[in-house]
């Protein structure tokens, strides 16, 4: 342990030694990932005053998060694409006006679905910043660097999660609910002006050179996840006619979409880099990983309040101490992964998640509050080292032209981890729990279904650290590069 602090307290003073510009990409960037991860909380907490100030439905209102979190999953792909064809810094800089201009037109909205619409662009705007901050890494740090990087964004994500519900509150309470938009104004302008001024310009290259844009790829593939996205998030978790049909869509469009990358001059995604032990397993565990985190954050109110009988302000304190952990353990596990390696400690994160995991459901029911923050913390702690780890991994070697659709895809393996996590996990829960209701269920019931939920999510993380150890041999093999064509 003595040594690992050691080694963390010379990357510091490394890092410290990178020159400014570096320094100042790097904020943009993490600015850029900040307001992108606030966009998605911050909204949520103003849900209920929407519903009163418009004399919507909480069905209606909903879309206001829905809108966000559709446009991110079902262009995120496309955007990072479009990046590595049209220039990542021109892309990104749109980016962040486009977030910008439309947080404005969210504070301003005079109807729902005005404000539905603004979110929407408002989403594309995040899809590019989360795709191309990645990617961007690899042209603005050192290699040696890169694990560093990775966790200062993921603690920036990890910060914006955290002081969204909080700030959104306040906001709300003190300025009314335009300000949960309109505090993106000048973030959104002091992000613009560093990206400007700091990140390194655009390659050109020859016009032969310069791959072409595919369009019915790009429309194939934002189809088939829309109506994946969709199904998952409509009926709140109970599959119906709508959710089939839906989920048909999906899969005929998945189908489509392979046949139409097979024989496109300038696919969208080469299908051979799921070749590449590296990517392939990057976003596999991705979207595992992804899929236990959200079953904490969408299972853990309904035991804090139904099982341990906290009010709502003791449950909301309890839940912040995972993105807590996260922001403060980030950066660390960034450094972790430039010392001892990228196979070794996503290893070493997903063991932590599977341990934390399987005592989540157990510790409370003999130390209660204690017992339930403790393999929280162990399980987003174990979350942070990972994702520091598979984003190195998964970003470092390969080749320049692919950094923005191979970032998008990563970030999109994330969310339909999400999306996945908040309705299967959910129904889980719900279905383990024997009850139509949760919100009236006794403590036994509650207590049922979060052990048969985080048993399953216990097997979620042993089957990524499968993955990651079957696919270790192939991580030394060659890069990522050389099997994308």
């Amino acid at each position: 342990m003595g040594f690992i602090m050691t080694r963390m307290v010379e990357e510091k003073t490394e890092s410290a030694r990178l020159p400014g510009s570096v320094r100042w990409a790097l904020a943009s960037l993490s600015l850029s990932m900040l307001l992108s991860s606030l966009g998605t909380s911050i909204a949520n907490v103003g849900l209920p005053t929407l519903a009163q100030a418009f004399t919507a439905s909480f069905h209606e209102v909903q879309w206001v998060v829905l809108a966000y979190l559709l446009a991110i999953t079902t262009l995120i792909v496309s955007v990072g694409r479009l990046g590595d064809v049209a220039g990542r810094r021109r892309l990104l800089l749109a980016g962040i006006f486009l977030f910008t201009v439309a947080s404005a037109l969210c504070g301003v909205a005079t109807t729902l679905w005005l404000l539905i619409a603004a979110r929407a662009v408002q989403g594309l705007g995040a899809a590019i910043m989360m795709a191309l901050t990645m990617a961007f890494v690899g042209e603005t740090v050192p290699k040696e660097k890169t694990g560093s990087a990775m966790g200062l964004l993921g603690t920036m994500s990890a910060v914006g999660t955290a002081l969204g519900p909080s700030l959104g509150g306040l906001l709300i309470s003190g300025l009314g609910w335009p300000a949960i938009f309109l505090i993106n104004l000048p973030l959104g302008v002091v992000a613009l002006f560093l990206a400007y001024r700091y990140l390194p310009n655009d390659r050109r290259r020859p016009t032969t050179e310069r791959a072409g844009f595919d369009a019915l790829g790009t429309f194939l593939l934002a189809l088939t996840l829309a109506a994946y996205a969709l199904a998952m998030t409509t009926g709140r978790g109970s599959f119906a006619l709508l959710n089939v049909a839906l989920l048909s869509v999906a899969a005929i469009g998945a189908g489509l979409f392979v046949v139409v990358e097979t024989r496109a001059a300038s696919p969208l995604i080469r299908l051979a880099m799921f070749r590449s032990p590296v990517l392939s397993a990057g976003f596999s565990m991705s979207a595992l990983v992804t899929t236990v985190v959200m079953a904490t954050l969408v299972v853990g109110p309904f035991y804090l309040s139904g099982a341990l009988a906290l009010d709502a302000a003791h449950v909301g304190l309890v839940m912040s101490s995972g993105p807590i952990v996260a922001a403060l353990t980030g950066v660390p596990a960034g450094r972790i992964v430039d010392r001892f390696g990228a196979n070794r400690m996503s290893i070493a994160g997903l063991v932590g998640m599977a341990i934390g995991s399987s005592a989540l459901p157990m510790l409370p029911t003999s130390f209660g509050v204690p017992g339930y923050i403790a393999p929280l913390v162990v399980i987003t702690a174990g979350y942070a080292l990972f994702q520091a780890a598979n984003n190195t991994a998964v970003m470092t070697n390969i080749r320049p032209d692919q950094r923005g659709v191979i970032s998008g895809m990563l970030n999109l393996s994330r969310n339909l981890g999400l999306i996945t996590g908040a309705s299967v996990m959910g129904t889980v829960f719900a279905l383990a729990s024997a009850t139509s209701d949760i919100a009236t269920a006794p403590p036994e019931s509650i207590a049922t279904g979060m052990r048969v939920t985080f048993a399953i999510a216990a097997m979620l993380i042993v089957v990524a650290l499968a993955i990651a150890v079957g696919s270790r041999g192939g991580m030394k093999g060659p890069s990522p590069s050389s099997d994308v064509p």
